[in-house]
């Protein structure tokens, strides 16, 4: 019952943006560190690698869904390559409509548009790997996705000499 209630406030949410702007004002923001502070991006774009972070709850259909029976979320993410055929995307998620977004990935999963880029000489390159996680997360679940998945995919996008990440949220 929990997942076919959340679909059909997707549906209401998309449909009624007003409605949506009410619900979330009850939603108190995390804040931890005091304010981030500025850095301004001075490489060219030409010599930049580019990867895409989305909270849009895209994977592989190979991978495990996100869960979906956990009222206060899923923190988990999934690696995804960039060169996974385009016919392999799911996206598990039932907070928002992804109804366009099953048509084209593209939507909120921009994979095939920083491939053209790179090829046009636009970026240099779409990193690797690119990541996906479930973007409604609350309760105990906040404190997993700052402490451990998030710090991990940070860390992954280093190691891979990543210089932007797009997020797209869901």
């Amino acid at each position: 019952m929990g997942r076919l209630k959340n679909k059909l406030l997707a549906k209401l949410f998309t449909k009624f943006m007003g409605l949506a702007a009410h619900a979330a004002k009850k939603i108190e923001p995390v804040a931890e560190g005091g304010v981030v502070p500025w850095a301004p991006f001075t490489k060219s774009l030409k010599s930049s690698t580019v990867a895409i972070v989305t909270t849009a709850g895209v994977h592989l259909k190979s991978q495990t869904p996100f869960d979906m029976e956990r009222e206060d979320g899923d923190a988990s993410f999934r690696e995804i390559p960039s060169d996974a055929p385009p016919h392999s995307y799911a996206i598990t998620h039932d907070y928002y409509d992804h109804s366009d977004a099953d048509k084209d990935i593209n939507i909120v999963f921009p994979v095939d548009r920083l491939k053209e880029m790179a090829g046009a000489g636009v970026i240099d390159a779409l990193a690797k790997f690119n990541y996906g996680f479930m973007g409604h997360i609350t309760g105990e679940r906040v404190e997993e996705l700052m402490k451990k998945s998030a710090p991990e995919v940070a860390r992954r996008l280093k190691n891979e000499g990543v210089d932007i990440v797009i997020l797209t949220p869901g």
